[in-house]
C-alpha cells in the first residue's frame, strides 16, 4: 500500500544538540498530533550523542525521519537537505536548540494553508527573546541594515520558525545562510510573506553555533550577494499557455 503523503513536513536541522533533540522532537509531535505530518531531522554531521539520541525515539515516533550529513555543512544546507526530502507541499522549520516553542508552529502552517497561493512564507517573529542583550542589540541593527539594503518586510530574519511553500523554496538560488534572506528572495520570486509573533525560550543544553562577530563577517558578502541577485531578477508578468 502506498503511504499517504503528508500534509506539512517540520524540517529540523541539528548539530551537536544532545539532551535537546528529543525533547524537541516529542514536543513536536505533540504539537501537531491529530494532523498528517512527518518531522525530518537532519544531523549536521553532530560529534555529541544527537544522533543516537534521536534514532532511539524513532520508534516511540514512527513519524520521525532522520538524515546525516557526512560532514558539516552548516544550518543553510541541512535545512535544504530537509526540504529535498520532505514529502508535504507546506515545510515548517525550527532550530535545534530547541528555542523556538513548537506549540507555536501548527499557526504558522494554518495561516500559510489559508492565504492564497501568492503568499509563499509566513515567518515567526520572536515578541520576547531569551537572549543576551549583546545578542539582540546585534540583532536589532543587523535587521535594520537589510531591510534597508534590500527593501524587504521582514523584522526577524533570525527566527529559525517558519513555513513556506516547498516547491516555492526549491526555486530559489541556493547559498550558505539563505535561511536569513528567505523574505527578500521570496519578494524577489513575486511572492508575498507574512507574519506572526511567536515565543521563545532560554536555551537549556548545549552552545549556541554563532557569535555576532562571526555573523558579522558573512553578512557582508551575503548582503552583497543578495543585493545582485535582486539588481538582476526581471519578471515576466502573467504566463500563457496556447
Amino acid at each position: 500500500m502506498t503511504e499517504a503523503v503528508p500534509d506539512i513536513s517540520v524540517v529540523v536541522p541539528v548539530h551537536n544538540e544532545e539532551g535537546a533533540a528529543a525533547p524537541l522532537a516529542r514536543e513536536i509531535a505533540t504539537a501537531f498530533a491529530g494532523r498528517s505530518f512527518e518531522m525530518v531531522f537532519v544531523n549536521d554531521a553532530s560529534k555529541d550523542g544527537t544522533l543516537d539520541e534521536l534514532r532511539a525515539l524513532q520508534a516511540e515516533l514512527p513519524m520521525l525521519r532522520i538524515l546525516s550529513h557526512g560532514s558539516n555543512a552548516g544550518q543553510s544546507r541541512a535545512v535544504r537537505t530537509g526540504v529535498l526530502a520532505a514529502r508535504a507541499p507546506i515545510v515548517v522549520t525550527l532550530d535545534g536548540d530547541g528555542q523556538n516553542p513548537p506549540a507555536d508552529a501548527p499557526r504558522l502552517t494554518d495561516l500559510l494553508a489559508a492565504s492564497p497561493s501568492t503568499v509563499a512564507l509566513v515567518g515567526g517573529v520572536r515578541a520576547k527573546r531569551q537572549d543576551s542583550e549583546a545578542k539582540r542589540w546585534a540583532s536589532r541593527w543587523a535587521n535594520r541594515i537589510r531591510k534597508k539594503l534590500l527593501s524587504d518586510d521582514a523584522d526577524d530574519t533570525g527566527c529559525g520558525l517558519k513555513a513556506f511553500r516547498r516547491d516555492v523554496f526549491l526555486r530559489l538560488p541556493y547559498f550558505d545562510h539563505i535561511h536569513r534572506y528567505l523574505p527578500a528572495l521570496m519578494i524577489r520570486e513575486g511572492y508575498e510573506n507574512r507574519y506572526l509573533d511567536v515565543d521563545h525560550r532560554h536555551r537549556e543544553t548545549g552552545q549556541s553555533k554563532y557569535t555576532n562577530w562571526g555573523r558579522l563577517m558573512a553578512s557582508f558578502s551575503d548582503l552583497l550577494g543578495v543585493m545582485w541577485l535582486k539588481s538582476r531578477s526581471r519578471r515576466p508578468g502573467a504566463i500563457s499557455e496556447f
